[in-house]
C-alpha cells in the first residue's frame, strides 16, 4: 500500500495536537493538583486525606484512581460494540467526532468542580476519560490505513510529537492563569477551573478541524444484515483471538504489551498525585516537571523511532522498559520535598514516555495480518490496554490504601515492567525464528 497524502497524514496527526491537552492539563498537571487541594485537609504535613462519598470513606488519591479505573472499564466494555458498528457501517469518523465532543464537553464541565460538588465532578472526570480513550480506538485504527508499513514508526511518532507541542502551548497559557491569577482578578482555584474550560474548547475546536481532514472510511467491511451489531463486536474480538493462535509473534507481543503498558499508563495517570500528596512537591514545581516531560518527550519520540528503524522495534522497546524499571526505583527513593530529584526523574521519564507509546502502536500495526478489519484489530489492542490500566490503577490504589503509602504502589509497578520485559524478549525470539 501507499502512504496517504500529506494533507490526510497531517490531519490525522493534528488530532493528537487537539486531545493531548486532556492528558497534560487534566490527567497530569493542573487538575490532579486542584483535586488534591479541593479534597485535602489543607495540612501539608498530612500524608493521608480522607473523603466521604455517601456512607463510604476513601483516601482521596485512591478514590481518584478508582474513578479512572471505572472509566477504563466502561471504555473496555463499549469499544468492541462501537468498533463493530464502525466496521459494519464504515462510520468510524462519526464515532471519532462523538467521543471528541463528549470528552471536550466533560472537560469544560470541570469548570464547576469544587468541594461542594465532588461526586458530580468525579462523574465529569469519568466521562472525560471515556471520551479521550474512546476516541483513540478509532483514531489509532486509521494508522494502518493511511501509512505504509515502512512509514508507520515515523507517522506514529509524528502524531505523539504534535500532541506534545500542542499540549505544551495550552499548558503555558494555563500556567499563566494559575501562577498569576492576580493579573486577571481571580483566585488560584478559579484559574484552575478556567484551565479546564480552555481544555474543552481547545480539544473540540482543533479536534473537529483535524477530523474534517480524514476520510469517512476507506471501506465498509461486512454486510451488516448478517449479524447483530450489539453482539458482533465481542464475536469479532473472539475471531481476532482465534487468529492470534496462528500468529504467535503477535499474540506474544500483545501479552508483553499488556504488562509493560500497565506500568507505563499507571505511572502517567498517578504521577502528579504521587508528587503532590506523597512527595509534597509544590504545584508550581509539579507543572514545571510535567512541562519538562512533554518537552523532552518530543526528541525522545523521534529518537526511539530512529532507534526502531536501526535496532528493530523489540530491542528498542526492551531498552525503554528497562529505563522505566529504573524510573520506578528512583521514584520510590525520592525524598519528601525532593524537587530537584523529581525534575531529574521527569527528564528520564519524558525521554521514554512518548517513544514507548509510539513504537508500541506502530509495532502492533506492523505485526497485524493484512486485513480490512483494522478497527476490530485495534479494538482488541484497545481492550488489552484498558484492562491493563484498570488492573494497574486498582492495584496502585489498593496498595496505597493497604499500606498507607503510594511509594509501595510505585515500587510494585516494577513487577509489571519486569514481566513485560521477559515477554518482549520471548517475542523477539519468536520473530527471529519465524523469519529465519
Amino acid at each position: 500500500m501507499q502512504t496517504a497524502s500529506k494533507k490526510v497524514v497531517n490531519g490525522w496527526a493534528m488530532y493528537d495536537w487537539a486531545n493531548s491537552v486532556y492528558s497534560l492539563v487534566i490527567t497530569s498537571t493542573i487538575f490532579p493538583a486542584y483535586y488534591e487541594a479541593v479534597t485535602g485537609d489543607g495540612n501539608e504535613n498530612s500524608l493521608i486525606d480522607k473523603i466521604k462519598i455517601g456512607p463510604f470513606e476513601f483516601i482521596n488519591t485512591a478514590l481518584y484512581n478508582y474513578a479512572l479505573a471505572i472509566a477504563f472499564i466502561i471504555v473496555a466494555i463499549l469499544s468492541p460494540i462501537l468498533s463493530s458498528i464502525a466496521d459494519y457501517r464504515g462510520n468510524k469518523k462519526q464515532f471519532l467526532i462523538f467521543f471528541c465532543t463528549l470528552g471536550s464537553i466533560a472537560c469544560s464541565s470541570l469548570y464547576f468542580f469544587d468541594s461542594n460538588h465532588i461526586a458530580t465532578g468525579l462523574v465529569s472526570v469519568i466521562i472525560a476519560c471515556v471520551g479521550f480513550w474512546g476516541s483513540l480506538v478509532f483514531y489509532n485504527s486509521y494508522l494502518p490505513e493511511i501509512a505504509a508499513p515502512e512509514d508507520r514508526d515515523r507517522i506514529s511518532a509524528k502524531g505523539f510529537t504534535m500532541g506534545y507541542i500542542g499540549s505544551v502551548i495550552l499548558q503555558i497559557i494555563c500556567f499563566v492563569f494559575v501562577l498569576k491569577p492576580d493579573l486577571f482578578g481571580i483566585t488560584v482555584g478559579k484559574a484552575s477551573q478556567i484551565s479546564f474550560l480552555l481544555v474543552g474548547i481547545w480539544w473540540f475546536g482543533f479536534g473537529q478541524w483535524s477530523i474534517s481532514k480524514l476520510p469517512s472510511s476507506l471501506h465498509i467491511v461486512r454486510d451488516k444484515k448478517q449479524s447483530n451489531i450489539l453482539t458482533s463486536g465481542y464475536r469479532e474480538l473472539h475471531l481476532v483471538w482465534k487468529q492470534l493462535t496462528h500468529l504467535p509473534t503477535l499474540k506474544s507481543y500483545l501479552t508483553a504489551f499488556f504488562f509493560f503498558n500497565m506500568g507505563v499508563q499507571t505511572v502517567m495517570l498517578a504521577a502528579t498525585l504521587y508528587g503532590k500528596s506523597e512527595l509534597n512537591i509544590p504545584t508550581t514545581n509539579l507543572i514545571i516537571a510535567i512541562l519538562i516531560i512533554q518537552l523532552v518527550a518530543i526528541p525522545g519520540a523521534y529518537f526511539m523511532a530512529k532507534l526502531a528503524s536501526s535496532w528493530g522495534n523489540f530491542k528498542t522497546l526492551m531498552v525503554a522498559v528497562i529505563v522505566w524499571i529504573f524510573a520506578c526505583i528512583i521514584g520510590y527513593y525520592i525524598p519528601r520535598n525532593g524537587v530537584m530529584q523529581f525534575y531529574g526523574l521527569a527528564v528520564l521519564v519524558g525521554f521514554v514516555m512518548g517513544g514507548i507509546q509510539s513504537v508500541s502502536r506502530s509495532t502492533y500495526s506492523k505485526l497485524m495480518p493484512v486485513t480490512r478489519d483494522t478497527t476490530s484489530f485495534f479494538s482488541f489492542y484497545d481492550v488489552t490496554e484498558k484492562i491493563a490500566i484498570v488492573i494497574g490503577m486498582f492495584s496502585f490504589g489498593f496498595i496505597n490504601e493497604l499500606t498507607g503509602s503510594q511509594k509501595n504502589s510505585v515500587l510494585a509497578l516494577c513487577i509489571f515492567f519486569i514481566l513485560g520485559l521477559i515477554l518482549l524478549y520471548r517475542t523477539a525470539k519468536l520473530q527471529k525464528h519465524a523469519t529465519s
